[in-house]
């Protein structure tokens, strides 16, 4: 991926700066703290946003992260005078102001082009007030992705993990993507992460689209809200598609050592977050994306730095232990497809089943994989995608 404004390109594959041609002289921290702010550029980011996202929480002084901005404003020919391209907002944080231009690798810089695969993003506000960035791109049948646990709508539109499924629904649907609450280019410090609060972001995002009729897509922790949704507004969801689901949270189970495993993930969380060398991150990837190359484990750590910081993190992960739709499924009227991976290590087969079991007239699907997060390119995640599409259309 490649960022281009005023005279510079910011080329991520190569972690390099340019102007005019010419490379620039760039401290690797530095670079990371540009790219963050450009990727954030939709929004303010705050010093504790910063801390999260390029020095993984670790404790920085207030002295050490200004020199690292000044550091960036000298690398592109800015200062905290001029401020042309980054700000600096009183007692709020820092913005990216400039004009940006963003280019896959390889491609000609030019300016984002007006096809059905340019996502366009906006928001919408919550009944309690919340922001909810939302994202829609493609032509066709309206196919709304709830959000799960973790995501940040650009990010994962060029990220090598979730950019290939999306990429391919937003050439035959026109796909629905948004960040919840505390996450991504949403409210990162929302005061109510519950359940129902996830609820209310879906409800925001589908009374702010010009849609009557949808198929809703629910992966991991993001079927709950599309489920209970689904239960709640037959007359609006044409089709419900469940991938990686669980019916019941760690929490509510009845298991100790799915609660006890959870616990122990959360304090991992608090202490590795977004640090690739970690020991919550080697644990987490040999659990979500068991045979997945480096580079995507790569990209799911810049994921977590830039998502939401490790206390939100934990936060939505403890909200997401605690749900439980068992009593709403018998609800749920509108034709259902849910599809799971045999040999999931982090949601069992038997979570799937029982949902399953639980909508009356629902298909199940049984994948031969044992990841949670499915590896673009694979078999199960090309029969994922195909199951999908199949199921969408007939709607």
């Amino acid at each position: 991926m490649r960022y281009s404004f005023d005279e510079y390109v910011l080329d991520l594959e190569r972690r390099e700066l340019v102007k005019s041609g010419r490379p620039i002289d760039i401290e690797p921290q530095v670079f990371d703290l540009l790219v963050f702010l450009i990727r954030n550029r939709e929004r303010v980011v705050s010093r504790d946003d910063l801390i999260a996202g390029v020095w993984g929480g670790r404790i920085v002084s207030e002295s050490a992260l200004a020199s690292r901005v000044n550091a960036v404003r000298r690398a592109i020919g800015d200062d905290g005078t001029a401020q042309r391209l980054v700000k600096t907002m009183v007692r709020k944080g820092f913005r990216f102001v400039g004009d940006v231009r963003e280019n896959a690798e390889g491609a000609a810089l030019q300016a984002p082009s007006s096809d059905s695969l340019a996502q366009t993003i906006s928001f919408c506000r919550t009944s309690d007030g919340v922001p909810i960035a939302v994202a829609p791109v493609g032509e066709g049948p309206v196919l709304v992705k709830t959000a799960h646990w973790l995501t940040h709508i650009e990010h994962d539109w060029q990220s090598p993990l979730w950019s290939p499924m999306f990429r391919r629904l937003a050439a035959r649907f026109r796909l629905v993507r948004y960040d919840g609450r505390g996450s991504g280019l949403s409210d990162r410090d929302a005061a109510d992460i519950s359940q129902a609060g996830f609820v209310s972001d879906l409800d925001a995002v589908i009374d702010s689209l010009d849609a009557d009729r949808f198929t809703l897509l629910g992966l991991s922790q993001g079927a709950a809200a599309a489920a209970m949704f689904a239960a709640r507004h037959p007359d609006r969801v044409t089709r419900l598609i469940l991938y990686g689901a669980y019916a019941q949270g760690r929490n509510r189970r009845g298991s100790p050592e799915d609660a006890a495993t959870g616990q122990t993930l959360l304090a991992m969380m608090q202490q590795g977050w977004g640090r690739e060398d970690s020991a919550f991150m080697r644990a987490f990837s040999s659990l979500y994306l068991t045979d997945a190359p480096r580079e995507q484990i790569k990209w799911f750590a810049d994921l977590q730095r830039l998502s939401a910081t490790g206390t939100m993190a934990a936060r939505i992960r403890t909200a997401c232990d605690d749900i439980d739709i068992t009593a709403i499924l018998p609800e749920i009227k509108v034709p259902t497809l849910i599809i799971h991976a045999r040999h999931d290590h982090v949601v069992p087969l038997e979570q799937g089943r029982q949902i399953a079991a639980g909508i009356p007239g629902a298909k199940f699907v049984i994948l031969d994989s044992e990841n949670h997060i499915l590896v673009p390119g694979g078999p199960a995640w090309d029969t994922l995608l195909s199951e999908i599409e199949a199921f969408a259309v007939e709607a």
